[in-house]
């Protein structure tokens, strides 16, 4: 998933520093860059959000992911 991430980001580079001016450089990195991977990896890290607060719930966790008994 990683590398996939790192190619899209190379490619949104590269079409960032094809623009003609550098807010338009920077605005298409941002928009088809950097905003879309965010998306995307909130998106596909809902389930393991979920899956840990689940197991926090079930196991006792603390909001940083200690047992109580550890305290």
């Amino acid at each position: 998933m990683y590398l996939i991430a790192i190619a899209w980001l190379y490619v949104a580079l590269l079409a960032a520093i094809s623009e003609n001016t550098v807010v338009g450089g920077v605005l298409t990195f941002i928009f088809y860059g950097i905003a879309p991977m965010a998306l995307f990896f909130w998106l596909f890290g809902t389930p393991a959000r979920r899956r840990r607060q689940r197991e926090r719930e079930a196991g006792g966790l603390n909001d940083r992911g200690e047992s109580d008994a550890d305290q």
